[in-house]
Formats: structure tokens, sequence, C-alpha cells
């Protein structure tokens, strides 16, 4: 009874703080525009791309799914497609409409459920991906920033918005740095790390223990791909396709809007957006519209209250046909938002 207090309290704490960060985010953003022109600018989309974007919002899921399949092969080799798609989707539909990301845990716990796998191992791959991602709109940005001289003549970017660039590109790296060289040390010096988990789970029931340390054994072989050369390579070309892909989606995005912009110079913009969505707030709502704006307005003179328009509506497009997709797929499979939720929520405790 005590736990399920305890438990219950850190949730409204969370819940609280990040209902408080949303509604920050969402002022800032909001601040200072005209709601008239904002309105407009809502509508005034060129048709044909407005609808190729509805058209290929589901391919960076595709993608990412069959990326998926070169960490899972370790584990099994022929899990079907269709299974990983499913979990992409879902997964994707749980983190837009609940705080905290949980749709992050739902995904691998789904796939394990369908494929009996370890659950341990699947979350693990997800740890990996989310690195690389990282890692790779950090060396996409990085590239940009080292060509400043190729386009410095035709770009209006702020020399303030260079410096944060810099600065969150260096944190990126770092983070994503950290998070490489520890699990390559658990991975490698596995037995030693799984003998200190062991130590540090004493105090708790057996029962507990021994289900933590049967996840935690299960997440360190979810990381074995790294011995492979072969797959290493393939992986780190197809995060290089799924962010290239991402960056076209929004490339086509201003072209809606009537805006050029050379493709490379997208690359700044998403990193933006990159930022923004990793923000645990429900739906990505807050911090992607706050960090889309101002890279709007700061990497291209872009005016406010366009800037306004723009994001909430490729913001709605993503948001709403992703989730259609995933609501598909839940009722296909005959399952609810709240069962997936409760999955991912079993699992954080």
């Amino acid at each position: 009874m005590i736990r399920l207090r305890f438990i219950m309290r850190k949730n409204v704490v969370r819940l609280g703080i990040v209902f408080l960060l949303t509604l920050v985010f969402l002022f800032i953003f909001f601040r200072s525009v005209n709601w008239k022109e904002v309105l407009g600018y809502l509508t005034d989309v060129d048709l044909k791309f407005f609808i190729l974007m509805i058209v290929l919002v589901p391919v960076h899921l595709l993608t990412r799914s069959f990326r998926w399949r070169f960490l899972l092969i370790h584990e099994k080799k022929d899990v079907k497609f269709y299974n990983m798609f499913a979990s992409v989707s879902i997964g994707f539909t749980v983190t837009l409409l609940f705080p905290g990301r949980i749709g992050e845990l739902v995904r691998p716990l789904y796939l394990a459920q369908k494929e009996k796998m370890s659950k341990g191992f699947a979350i693990g791959t997800v740890v990996v991906e989310r690195i690389f991602d990282m890692f790779t709109m950090c060396f996409l940005l990085g590239i940009f920033l080292l060509a400043k001289p190729l386009y410095s003549s035709f770009f209006v970017g702020k020399e303030e918005t260079y410096s944060n660039l810099q600065l969150w590109g260096i944190i990126g790296v770092a983070f994503a740095t950290f998070l490489l060289v520890l699990i390559l040390s658990l991975y490698f010096f596995r037995e030693k790390a799984l003998s200190v988990i062991s130590s540090l789970l004493r105090p708790l029931p057996e029962k507990v223990s021994q289900r933590i340390l049967k996840m935690s054994k299960g997440f360190l072989q979810g990381l074995k791909f790294f011995h492979s050369v072969g797959n290493l390579l393939v992986y780190i070309l197809l995060s290089f396709v799924v962010w290239i892909g991402i960056i076209f989606y929004y490339w086509l995005f201003f072209f809606a809007y009537k805006i050029s912009v050379p493709f490379f110079l997208m690359c700044p913009y998403v990193f933006f957006v990159l930022i923004g969505a990793s923000i645990p707030t429900p739906g990505m709502t807050g911090g992607f519209h706050l960090f889309s704006r101002e890279g709007l307005t700061s990497l291209f003179d872009i005016n406010t209250n366009l800037a306004v328009g723009m994001t909430i509506v490729v913001h709605a497009i993503q948001v709403v046909v992703t989730c259609l997709v995933g609501y598909v797929i839940l009722w296909k499979e005959g399952l609810s938002l709240l069962q997936l939720k409760k999955l991912g929520e079993d699992a954080k405790q």
C-alpha cells in the first residue's frame, strides 16, 4: 500500500511538471502573434504538397521498421515486417497521446510479445536506435556548420543561431558519446556489469531482483549487434536513409508554403525540431512548436505569424496521420490504447 501511494504521488508530480512545461512552451510559442494572420496561414497551403505530406507521413515508420530488422536479427532472423511496422506505429501513437514518451517502451514490449522475444533484448535495441538517431543528426549538423563558407553568402541565419546550433550539437554529441561508451562497456564487460547489478539488487525482494536481473541480461543481449561490423555499417547507412527521408519531408513542407530552400539547408531546422520533439510532453506539444518557430524565424527569417501557422499545420498532419495508422492497427489487433499505456507503465515500475 505504501509503495502504491509512493508511485501515485510520483506520477502526479511528474504529470504536473510535464503539464506546466507544456503550458510554458505554448505561452512562449503563441506570444506576440497576430491571430488573424495565423489563421490565414493555416489554410494558405499548396493543396498538392499538402496531400503529398499526408501520404508521406507513414514513410518514416516504414524506414524505421526496416532499419530495426538489423538490430533484431541477432535474436530472431525471421521477425515479421508487419509486426515491426505495427510496433513502431503503435509506439509513436502512444508517445503522441500520452506524456513521458511511454511509447518508447511500448514499442519493444509489444514486439517482444508478438514475436516471443526477450523483452530486455527488444528494449536494448531501441536504446541503440535512439543513440544512432542522435549521432546521425549531429553528424549532419556538423557537416552543415563546417560547410558554412560555401553557403554563407545566401543564407540569412543569425550568428546567434549558429552559436546555439553549435552548443546543442556539442551537447548532443557529448551525450550520445557518453551513452555509446556506456552501453559498449556494459556489453563487452557484461559479466562484471551483471555482477554489479546483482549486488545492487540484493536489498530488494528475490522475486523483484530476479525479474530485473533477467531484464538486464536481455538488455545486454540487445547490444550484441556491435559484434558484427557488417551489420553495424549497414545500420549506420540506414540511419542516414531514415533522417534524410525526414529532412526531405520537411523540405516538401516548405514548398507547401511556397518557400524555396536548398535541401542541405534544412538540416539545422530538422535538428531544432528533433530537440523540441525529444522533450517528453504529450504529442510533442509545446517543445516541438517552440523549437520549430525558433528555427523558422532565426534560420530563414520567416515572419513569426507564418512560422506559427506553418508549425501548427505540420505538427497536426503528423499527429493525426500517425495516430490514424496506429488506431487502425489497434483495431485490427483488438487492443486499446489504455492496455498499451499500462504495458509501458508497468515496465517503468
